[in-house]
């Protein structure tokens, strides 16, 4: 078992900067998720980590050891990739005890290690099968009983999930978080879905451009976003935003967003006093956007007037796109709501939960 340290990383191709001076420390036995969007340096990243690609600048250490110039076979990482790379004429079985009869282990100990992994995996009754009789499901856990039987000191996985459908990649977020609580090792997982970096991790590093914007617990990460990119990135549907200012009116303050003009609570005001009279961007989650009828008591609301664009009826929830002006937002309301697109609608927005952004550095105020 071992942590992992990205220390000022750098990985350039030519003129490009895949990662940008990435400092990251991912503690032994911790579930760390990379997420960002496509191109966003994430894979290029953990390749790094692996030994796929060198390091242009920096060091990147497993434990206390620096890895820069350690071979991917001698680093102690297994890795799972998007693609599950299964040898079509071995078994299941063979496939997973590959790597093992390659570092010669004795007969018996790949036998053992084999059965213990696919045990964990609940594959035990296929390792005798061909990877062309396997659903997407089962050979995906086949890649990561491959990885299991090396028992290496961190296991890396590169958007494990994308193949596979709907239904089966819920299951199988529940069953790699499992895993993780079984084995007690270190996981680094990189993903594209932000609904996968919630769900499973212990904390997660939102990276955009190739640069780390925020690391933290999910949590965290959902209730103190600490920029508009990650305030936009977790969450879904996305956080809405608008463009507005802070007034000042009575001692009291004011989101005025040209065609509404919300007050902020007494109790968060003080926060924002030094952005008076200053353009930012307001944000407020689908969440916290509520049918007056159905809105959740205790909580401070301020009206807002809205036509009805679209209605997304989900089962347990209704998605509202709404228009307000030249604004465009999305709230997600009490399922027992009656709305018809084209309805001109009172909304009330949850002023508790708000987030305010510096229009031009994009950073959040608080």
């Amino acid at each position: 078992m071992a942590s992992v340290t990205f220390d000022h990383v750098f990985k350039r191709f030519g003129d490009v900067v895949a990662v940008n001076n990435l400092n990251l420390e991912i503690a032994d036995k911790e579930f760390l998720v990379l997420v960002g969007p496509s191109g966003c340096g994430k894979t290029t990243a953990l390749r790094c980590l692996a030994g796929l690609e060198d390091v242009s600048e920096g060091q990147i250490l497993i434990g206390d050891q620096v890895v820069n110039d350690v071979a991917p076979k001698d680093r102690d990482i297994a890795m799972v990739f998007q693609s599950y790379a299964l040898y079509p004429h071995m078994s299941v079985f063979d496939n997973m005890a590959f790597g093992l009869k390659l570092r010669k282990r004795p007969k018996e100990e790949i036998k053992q290690r084999v059965q213990k992994a696919a045990e964990i995996l609940g594959i035990e009754h296929l390792l005798d099968r061909k990877p062309r009789q396997l659903s997407g499901g089962q050979r995906q856990r086949v890649a990561v009983g491959r990885a299991i039987v090396r028992n290496p000191k961190v296991f890396l996985f590169d958007e494990p999930l994308s193949n596979l459908d709907a239904k089966l990649r819920v299951e199988t977020r529940a069953n790699i978080s499992k895993l993780h609580h079984d084995l007690q090792t270190t996981f680094v997982y990189v993903t594209h879905d932000q609904v996968e970096a919630m769900t499973m991790a212990t904390r997660i590093a939102v990276i955009n451009k190739g640069i780390l914007q925020q690391v933290d617990t999910p949590q965290v990460l959902y209730d103190r976003p600490d920029n508009l990119f990650v305030a936009g990135f977790i969450g879904s549907p996305a956080m809405n935003f608008f463009p507005a200012t802070l007034r000042k009116s009575d001692g009291k303050l004011f989101v005025d967003g040209g065609t509404f003009n919300v007050q902020i609570p007494e109790g968060k005001s003080a926060a924002y006093m030094g952005e008076v009279d200053k353009q930012i961007i307001f944000g407020i989650r689908p969440e916290d956007i509520h049918n007056p009828q159905f809105a959740p008591p205790g909580i401070t609301v301020q009206p807002v007037e809205a036509l009805v664009d679209v209605t997304e009826l989900m089962g347990n929830e209704i998605f509202l796109y709404l228009k307000s002006g030249e604004h465009n937002f999305v709230a997600r309301v009490d399922p027992r709501s009656r709305y018809q697109v084209g309805d001109k609608t009172q909304m009330v927005f949850n002023m508790e939960n708000i987030h305010i952004f510096d229009r031009e550095t994009e950073a959040a105020v608080r």
